[in-house]
């Protein structure tokens, strides 16, 4: 039931999610109805209770709508050439189409290991988006595989009929699975797009000029409703454990509701989405064999 008190209409990303997988789910029997199992293969290293959970969310969406799915699990003090073993296991395996690598790397936290280790994953097979072919084609417009994040905030954008053409969005964050991909996005539906960071000077100001605010930063309940121009829309994908325990996100929620237009939760907004996103990349990845 809608509070009285918020202004924003809040977006289930759980029910939107479902019907993205329940779309999926009818693409995987038109598969099977020519002997294609989409497969999806995640390969985890050591047991992160955050990594476990979602991880043991993307496998169960993955069976509920017909994937094969399987978690390949090594030790957390596995060696480089022990997670790149299982990376080219999976990348020659005919039978999946998906690969992916659960970060963290605990034993690994140079950028130099994880750059080797994510970067052995063939293209055709980057279901993440996360490879350099494939954010070189988001950058240029051209199709590939989109990381599931952003892809997931356009179709919450598309579903709450969210005007995009002239309009300003402010990307807060700039990193390279979120920030960046999703200002390219947004550029490619025309929006003017500005990328903001803990450099910006005057982030609240900034913030305020936009019709459309993505909250990207990791840091929770940063983006308040004084920020917030009247009736934006505000996707917050920030998710971020507090020591009580509750999971929150980057937008406060409570003073952001009241003067927005449209706002995603923490849990339940774009979270739900990535992993339907992650599906569908899955099954584009398995429909090719078609082409």
């Amino acid at each position: 039931m809608a509070r009285p008190d918020l202004t924003a209409r809040v977006v289930d990303g759980k029910a939107l999610a479902n019907t993205l997988q329940a779309e999926v789910a009818a693409r995987v029997a038109r598969l099977a109805a020519r002997d294609i199992t989409p497969g999806l293969v995640v390969v985890l290293a050591g047991d992160d209770p955050a990594s476990a959970v979602y991880v043991r969310n993307k496998a169960r969406a993955a069976e509920a709508c017909g994937l094969r799915s399987r978690v390949v699990r090594l030790p957390a003090e596995a060696s480089v050439d022990a997670l790149l073993d299982a990376v080219h296991t999976a990348n020659a395996d005919p039978q999946v189409h998906g690969v992916l690598v659960q970060l963290p790397l605990p034993s690994h936290p140079s950028p130099e290991h994880v750059r080797r280790v994510t970067r052995a994953i063939a293209p055709e097979k980057d279901v993440d988006g996360f490879l350099p072919v494939s954010q070189g084609l988001l950058a240029l417009g051209e199709p590939g595989f989109v990381p599931c994040t952003p892809a997931g905030c356009m179709r919450i954008l598309a579903h709450a009929q969210v005007p995009l053409r002239g309009r300003r969005a402010v990307v807060v964050g700039r990193s390279a699975i979120v920030g960046k991909p999703m200002a390219h996005l947004l550029l490619a539906a025309d929006a003017t797009v500005t990328i903001a960071h803990s450099h910006t000077e005057d982030l609240p100001g900034v913030v305020r000029e936009a019709d459309v605010v993505v909250a990207a930063v990791g840091r929770p309940g940063l983006v308040h409703g004084g920020w917030l121009k009247p009736g934006a829309a505000v996707l917050d994908v920030g998710i971020n454990r507090l020591p009580d325990g509750r999971l929150v996100g980057d937008v406060d929620f409570e003073s952001a509701a009241r003067v927005a237009g449209v706002i995603t939760p923490v849990p339940g907004g774009v979270g739900p989405m990535t992993i339907a996103c992650l599906l569908d990349n899955t099954v584009r990845a398995a429909e090719r064999e078609l082409s």
